[in-house]
């Protein structure tokens, strides 16, 4: 690890989590670690829950809600009013595609590199319309944001009804020059859905500056939220057509009164999120941000040099997660990505997802206060023992 790097991070801080200490835990994007601090304020909220449960959800929440929402907005760089909350990005994803009306011959317009499960969601709700989804290739390894604004741009047509923009790609880890593409889309009569799922914590944010119709983001993640914390973001011309999953009680009374009361549901998570903030901030968010996407680039460099391979994106084009390609020592498949992740962390106690791309396995390493050297040196132990070399 860099010299200059803060003293604060690195092994010292494994005792904040929870983590299994004799695992290489380097894989931080998937889930998120929560600190133990966070837990505990969580744990204090179910407790008040569980004294006194009417009182709790009559009286307490709603001004708990409030406090959380205003923590989060002050570190996202929005107006409170514009935020609700949801589990995760993939329902916040969700939750603006079903509030959409598509016809057919509609376009809804993501890229190949974007999260799974929102891709589903967009070809679900574009095939019950008659629209189409089309996804826009990005081949990898990436070397310019500008070729990601150019193949974005040549895929916008008069059709496209949507543009869906991952600020963070999930496996490829590609920073997407986000600000950029929002504002190409806006030229071009484009709404645009951000899924920011890595970004709350990664990387700085202001969402009102940013300008796009629709932003969701995890805060499970980067963000040290325990899991099920996530956040909607509506620019103010589009809250009152925006709906929740569940419609109950409050349709039609406003963002918060349809976001904030799905039913009966443990809203601990939410309620930990001003927690997680003080966390993030206690610790210095700035260092944070520049401890994570250093090591992350450092590592990554290290170890595509030691294995004679490539990272995915370029360096500048990184957060906190990089992701690097494999040697080659079989079949580019799933199952020999599930094969060799499951070889890692049974055998060597190294947890990192891997994943195929194309023709190649690659796996992304993940870089947050708890992660030092040595975790990354026994991932590059590993894998050359694995492949033989």
């Amino acid at each position: 690890m860099p010299a200059d790097l803060s003293n604060r991070f690195g092994r010292a801080m494994r005792g904040d989590f929870c983590l299994d200490q004799d695992v290489a835990f380097l894989n931080h994007g998937s889930f998120g670690a929560t600190p133990r601090v966070v837990l505990a304020a969580q744990q204090g909220w179910r407790d008040a829950m569980e004294r006194q449960p009417v009182r709790f959800m009559g009286r307490l929440l709603p001004p708990g809600l409030d406090a959380a929402r205003a923590a989060l907005a002050g570190f996202v760089g929005a107006d409170p009013a514009d935020l609700a909350f949801v589990e995760n990005a993939s329902a916040g994803v969700n939750s603006v595609l079903r509030s959409l009306a598509f016809a057919p011959g509609d376009e809804i317009l993501a890229t190949a590199l974007g999260y799974p499960a929102v891709l589903n969601a967009a070809r679900y709700v574009a095939e019950r319309s008659g629209a189409r989804l089309v996804t826009v290739e990005l081949a990898l390894p990436i070397a310019d944001p500008a070729a990601i604004r150019g193949a974005i741009g040549a895929a916008l047509t008069s059709r496209t009804r949507l543009a869906i923009l991952d600020h963070v790609t999930s496996a490829s880890a590609c920073v997407m020059p986000i600000a950029e593409l929002i504002e190409d889309c806006r030229r071009a009569g484009v709404p645009v859905l951000v899924d920011g799922a890595h970004a709350p914590g990664m990387l700085p944010l202001a969402l009102d500056r940013l300008g796009a119709d629709w932003y969701t983001g995890n805060c499970h993640k980067w963000l040290f939220a325990p899991k099920g914390a996530a956040f909607l973001h509506a620019r103010r011309d589009r809250r009152d057509a925006l709906h929740p999953l569940v419609i109950s009680h409050g349709l039609n009374k406003g963002l918060h009164a349809e976001f904030d009361w799905p039913g009966t549901r443990d809203f601990t998570a939410w309620l930990a999120i001003a927690d997680a903030v003080a966390f993030h901030r206690d610790h210095g968010s700035d260092a944070i941000r520049d401890h994570n996407r250093r090591l992350a680039g450092a590592m990554a460099a290290e170890l595509a040099a030691h294995w004679g391979t490539e990272l995915a994106v370029a360096p500048a084009m990184l957060g906190s997660m990089a992701t690097v390609r494999v040697p080659r020592f079989g079949p580019a498949t799933p199952e020999q990505a599930s094969a060799l992740h499951d070889r890692l962390i049974d055998d060597y106690r190294v947890e990192v997802p891997v994943w195929a791309l194309g023709d190649s396995l690659w796996l992304r390493i993940s870089a947050q206060i708890y992660n030092e050297r040595d975790d990354y040196e026994r991932l590059a132990r590993a894998v050359c023992e694995i492949a033989g070399r």
